[in-house]
């Protein structure tokens, strides 16, 4: 059925918004760069979207179809999918103009061969600095910098704002560099809170140019923390010991794109590599598979045909990566932040029963404890948001 507003005859040529056409193995992006809506077309759809976008009507996009592939193709459904996309301009709307995207030159400097030069210098001065004094090597003790445990988490939260900034800012600018805009928000994976940036973009561009753009926060964290290792070797007393805590969380949440379970930046970058769909939901449901064959629960078995075949394939051995990564995430936490993390909440508790505490240590322990558990909370709310928008969606959707 037409939509309102939108022509269903076969004889009047479609007002398409420019489009990009992007070849990527069997299937061909389509899409527009100013509102970032793309979608997949195999090479036959996307040749007659190109007929389409010249010119011809849908009953002559029908015909040329027929005459090269032998077969008649439903135009009304590509039509109709062109509409949804946002591909067709009603009548009445202005062709949008494509305005500069801002930052694309500093993107540009940013990535230049004098940037990566001095990234790789400065990467390389912190390396010769730990040699020559391994207690320069960030470890979990340099988080305890202080007797003071809410000022711990006070500093390392206030720092790691811009330092989480830096990361995000690193993957808009790569992406930037190309013309592609982005946008940020913040999300939860896990039980961590996250800030994502978005760039939709990037499914305009060939292959190769992407993997900058989804590394480029691991290299800023790499950087960071060796300018945080340099100032520790440069400076001394309590500023150093902050740098060397800075450095330590900020390798922590380095650590955290091999967390292979969840959709990291190495897991975007595998599944560009490869060119796959979805390939954590398919690597879930191949494991599930696993477990239920195991057991004997075959009614509980989900039919592998339907998955995309790239998505099949590459989950063959990705999925053992899942169970992988959360040893790696249980290792971290077991290594890294769980024992300072226990040893101060058992300290700060500890405080309220000597009866011998001042009211300066108690107070620095309550400011812990609820700056500690609030952030927990908050991620259990971003956790429990999202699932209820979720579900009101589909809600909506049975309803519609």
């Amino acid at each position: 059925m037409a939509e309102p507003g939108h022509t269903s005859t076969d004889d009047t040529p479609l007002a398409l918004h420019p489009l990009v056409y992007l070849q990527d193995g069997d299937e061909v992006t389509i899409g527009r760069r100013d509102t970032e809506s793309y979608a997949i077309f195999p090479p036959d759809g996307a040749e007659l979207v190109r007929r389409l976008q010249e010119g011809a009507t849908p009953a002559q996009a029908a015909d040329w179809y027929e005459a090269e592939y032998g077969e008649r193709a439903d135009v009304a459904d590509v039509v109709e999918a062109l509409h949804e996309l946002g591909f067709v301009r009603t009548e009445g709307e202005p062709e949008p103009v494509a305005g500069p995207v801002r930052w694309q030159r500093l993107g540009r400097a940013a990535f230049s061969p004098a940037a990566w030069t001095a990234y790789g210098l400065i990467v390389a001065w912190a390396a010769v600095s730990v040699i020559r004094d391994p207690g320069l090597l960030p470890t979990p003790g340099d988080l305890v910098f202080s007797h003071y445990y809410a000022v711990i988490t006070l500093v390392l939260f206030v720092v790691a704002i811009p330092l989480i900034a830096v990361h995000e800012i690193f993957h808009a600018l790569a992406g930037r560099r190309l013309g592609i805009r982005s946008r940020t928000r913040m999300s939860y994976r896990f039980y961590f809170l996250v800030v994502e940036t978005s760039l939709d973009g990037l499914a305009g561009v060939e292959r190769r140019k992407r993997y900058l753009p989804i590394l480029a926060g691991m290299v800023a964290d790499v950087v960071l923390i060796a300018l945080a290792v340099i100032t520790a070797g440069l400076v001394h007393g309590l500023t150093g010991r902050v740098c060397l805590a800075i450095a330590f969380t900020t390798f922590v949440r380095l650590l955290w794109q091999f967390f292979l379970y969840l959709r990291t930046d190495i897991y975007v970058l595998i599944t560009t590599v490869l060119g796959c769909v979805d390939l954590h939901t398919t690597a879930v449901r191949m494991l599930a598979n696993r477990v239920n064959r195991l057991l004997g629960r075959t009614d509980r078995l989900t039919d592998e045909s339907l998955w995309h075949p790239v998505d099949r394939r590459a989950a063959r051995w990705y999925s053992w990566l899942l169970p992988i990564g959360y040893a790696i995430s249980l290792t971290t936490f077991l290594w890294g932040v769980g024992p300072v993390f226990l040893a101060m909440t058992s300290a700060s508790l500890d405080r309220f029963g000597t009866g011998h505490s001042t009211w300066v240590q108690l107070t620095d322990a309550a400011v812990f404890l609820v700056l500690t558990f609030g952030q927990i909370a908050f991620a259990l709310w971003l956790a429990a948001r999202e699932r209820l928008r979720s579900r009101r969606a589909r809600l909506h959707h049975v309803i519609a």
